[in-house]
């Protein structure tokens, strides 16, 4: 006979090994973020180097990387309360299979919006 999920650990192991994955997640976005918010910066010094001119500033890069940033945190959040409800459905029998990850829909429709827009940008402003 074989164990119930709720009493299978391969169950469990699953889904840390999915909860890592988010929080793998997390820390690139964080780290992308990071990267775009600090390329701004890198273009200002680039183009003062080369015309002894202050740098035009538009800002974007700083407020874009800043908000992948924040889109890294809140996956991590999103990703322990995912985990932590998951592992409580799996202990108390509640869990049902078939169901989707609404974090993983979510946010991978956001993402793809994000790439529209910025695909978008580079168009216009080449």
């Amino acid at each position: 006979m074989a164990p119930t999920p709720e009493q299978d650990p391969r169950v469990y192991f699953a889904a840390e090994r999915t909860f890592l994955a988010w929080i793998r997640t997390g820390l690139g976005l964080m780290g992308v973020g990071f990267a775009v918010a600090r390329f701004g910066l890198f273009l200002r010094q680039l183009h003062g180097a080369e015309t002894r001119l202050p740098p035009p500033s538009t800002g974007l890069s700083v407020w874009s990387g800043v908000a992948i940033v924040f889109l890294g945190v809140i996956v991590l959040v999103a990703s322990v309360v995912q985990h932590l409800t998951l592992v409580r459905e799996l202990s108390t029998g509640q869990w049902q299979p078939g169901r989707f990850s609404r974090n993983a829909v979510v946010l991978a429709s956001f993402l793809a919006l994000v790439g529209v827009a910025m695909s978008a940008y580079l168009l216009i402003y080449r």
